[in-house]
């Protein structure tokens, strides 16, 4: 086993370019449709005792985040950062504004602990506009029903209404709003998304109708404070026909979540019965992408008759052993997560927002961005390389893929004469050589961006030679050969053929 941080691990050499007579990967550059760039998002939660987090991530010493979780944040590069999760169920903003002195802290019902309130709305939007990501905020939908977070067992109201939610969205982007003035922020923070509901279905303690009635109670008080906020509203578990339909008018998106396996009998995906098999290990790791191909299409059927879009506002592997699953930090795993964004991006007409990362913490592997505590260098997990890669190189239109060799999962997109291709070898242990071809074009050029570990390399610190791509120019011949268990995003320069 070679572990990234170990201090003994190489890197695989980089690829050798292509012979001319080779099989292609053929691109119709025709724009299909706009892919957002909020495929690529990241939610942040205060995760009490159960996962550091926010906690782990912030100074104390001198009340601002840490500069090395700010610095490898700005590498990851998201599009945008979610304040969510179950911990918005008994979130009350207001606790969380104004002079630190004056924050109360509060029951971290969920998972333990006492959260400070040292992180707010202020510091949450500091944070996305340091690593010059847009904020989306998930506000407090009356508990999302739960009778057992509506009130603490200390005997605190936790459960927020409509009213609190639109006095939330005035605070963010009213120009005049006094409070925040008060706190010594003049100009607004301008938040445009808001999601109103975590999991709200996954629980009895409301029904889909209720829940629809009081979204649009919600959208409404959100709306008379900033008419030009975009809402998210939940849609999971069968709930997306009937919100749309009672709730529509005041949508723009439908959220729902997946925790991807395969975990299960059978599977390799746990403990440390991983290491044992490392072949069986990739071809379970492998499947995931079809999981989250028949989840979107589910959603994709519920939504088909709403003018709505989709927004996957949490997702990563769900698998068992969650604090300590270490396959997750494993190049496999990276490899297996291309995939899933390589689905995200195919289902991009429909799907707008999407993730695959809990963002950060101390514990979790399905993390984003690790946190060494009480000290040293942040540093990302595997899921998080490959969404800084595909992030970094990817167009503006989605455009087709009309054939690849076997063994390669590849998308594409276009900015101007730009095709920008992601592709994933999923052979773990053989190369595929490929030319390219992009119909009624000729390319003039291009440069290939990569990640070769070896399947079974485990990240465990901040290693910049591994755990950020190579990069090479392509040559005269225009050919590639993609090394086995990579994952490449290749830019190609055209002109008129």
């Amino acid at each position: 086993m070679r572990i990234l941080g170990a201090g003994a691990a190489t890197c695989v050499t980089g690829p050798a370019l292509a012979g001319e007579s080779q099989p292609v990967i053929e691109i119709d550059p025709a724009p299909r449709f706009a892919l957002s760039p909020y495929l690529y998002m990241q939610f942040m939660e205060p995760l009490g005792v159960t996962d550091g987090s926010v906690d782990a991530a912030w100074d104390f010493a001198s009340d601002r985040w840490r500069e090395d979780v700010v610095g490898i944040t700005q590498e990851l590069a998201p599009t945008l950062m979610r304040w969510g999760g179950c911990f918005c169920s008994y979130y009350r903003w207001k606790e969380g504004v104004g002079p630190m002195s004056a924050r109360r802290p509060m029951l971290n019902q969920l998972w333990g602990g006492i959260y400070m309130n040292q992180v707010g709305t202020h510091e949450f939007v500091d944070f996305c506009r340091r690593v010059g990501a847009d904020p989306l905020i998930v506000v407090n939908f009356e508990s999302d029903g739960r009778k057992y977070w509506a009130v603490s067992p200390k005997g605190d109201i936790r459960s927020g209404d409509a009213k609190e939610a639109g006095e939330w969205v005035d605070y963010c982007n009213s120009p005049s709003n006094s409070l925040r003035q008060q706190h010594g922020v003049k100009d607004p923070y301008n938040v445009r998304l808001w999601q109103i509901g975590n999991e709200t279905s996954y629980d009895e303690g409301i029904d889909v109708d209720t829940a629809a009635k009081k979204t649009v109670e919600f959208a409404k008080a959100m709306r008379q404070a900033d008419p030009a906020v975009e809402i998210i509203g939940w849609g999971d578990s069968g709930w997306a026909p009937r919100m749309a339909e009672i709730a529509g008018e005041q949508l723009q998106y439908i959220a729902f979540h997946n925790g991807l396996g395969p975990g299960g009998e059978g599977s390799p995906l746990h403990g440390i019965e991983y290491r044992r098999d490392p072949d069986k290990t990739w071809t379970y790791l492998m499947r995931a992408c079809q999981a989250q191909q028949e989840k979107i299409d589910d959603m994709r059927q519920q939504v088909a008759k709403y003018h709505i879009l989709l927004a996957l506002t949490e997702c990563h592997f769900g698998l068992p052993g969650r604090n300590r699953c270490e396959v997750l930090s494993t190049w496999a795993a990276g490899v297996a997560n291309a995939r899933v964004l390589n689905v995200h991006e195919r289902n991009g007409d429909l799907l707008k927002i999407a993730t695959l990362a809990d963002f950060c913490g101390t514990r979790w592997q399905n993390n984003a961005i690790m946190i060494p505590v009480p000290g040293g260098k942040s540093f990302m997990m595997p899921v998080a390389m490959v969404m800084s890669l595909y992030r970094r190189h990817s167009g503006r239109q989605a455009v087709g893929v009309a054939r690849t060799p076997d063994g390669l999962d590849a998308t594409a997109s276009r900015t101007g004469d730009r095709i920008f291709l992601h592709v994933v070898n999923t052979h773990r242990t053989r190369s595929v050589k490929s030319v390219f071809q992009i119909d009624g074009r000729r390319i003039t050029g291009g440069r290939a961006y990569w990640f070769d570990l070896e399947p079974e390399f485990e990240v465990f610190e901040y290693h910049p030679e591994c755990t950020f791509p190579k990069e090479s120019v392509l040559d005269s011949s225009l050919a590639w050969t993609f090394p086995a268990a990579s994952v490449s995003a290749v830019e190609l320069m055209t002109g008129s053929a």
